[in-house]
């Protein structure tokens, strides 16, 4: 899924240094950055720099974050999310992340754009495992994760003097299981 595709009621597309405006909204927001431990971004130096990287990543791996949109409005950016490798507890995972506008919550959204990165993951990709990580107390994340069939198979020390992130996985057996239920 490199060019723009529809998944549902998404559409996804690779990011380009044209959504520079409206990732800094997002990823500046204080509401949708509420469990990240990090923060805000700061500045729209800092999307640049996170946009790059996730150029650098599609340009490497030939998958990544998109820019996800409606098909009511596909020129709407309402969040971002995919897929990325990741350092999780040491080792090299595929990591599923998601943030959203606070005005696109609560509508499916983020279920969507999961269920779009397994497919990518385990029908297109091959990968046999997906991970996922998530502050103990973002519970609507959690939900989703939970929604898309994820379980919590470890914790993560990634927040000095803080409780620990919760890692969830999907294999893809047990994706497969899930589509034949």
């Amino acid at each position: 899924m490199t060019e723009l595709e529809k998944y549902g009621s998404l559409v996804l597309r690779e990011p380009g240094m044209g959504d520079l405006d409206r990732h800094f909204e997002i990823y500046g927001d204080l509401r949708a950055n509420k469990h990240n431990p990090a923060g805000p971004l700061a500045s729209p130096k800092d999307s640049r720099r996170m946009l790059q990287a996730w150029k650098d990543h599609w340009w490497k791996y030939g998958f990544g974050n998109w820019a996800v949109s409606t098909g009511e409005v596909p020129e709407d950016v309402i969040g971002f999310g995919g897929l990325s490798h990741r350092i999780i507890n040491g080792k090299e995972r595929i990591n599923l992340g998601f943030r959203f506008a606070p005005d696109a919550w609560g509508k499916g959204y983020a279920t969507q754009l999961g269920e779009a990165a397994l497919h990518v993951a385990f029908d297109q990709l091959g990968l046999q495992a997906v991970h996922a990580f998530v502050r103990p107390g973002n519970l609507p994340s959690i939900r989703v994760l939970e929604r898309l069939n994820m379980h919590q198979t470890e914790t993560m020390e990634d927040v000095p003097d803080a409780a620990p992130s919760l890692v969830f996985e999907i294999t893809a057996d047990e994706a497969k299981a899930r589509l034949r239920a």
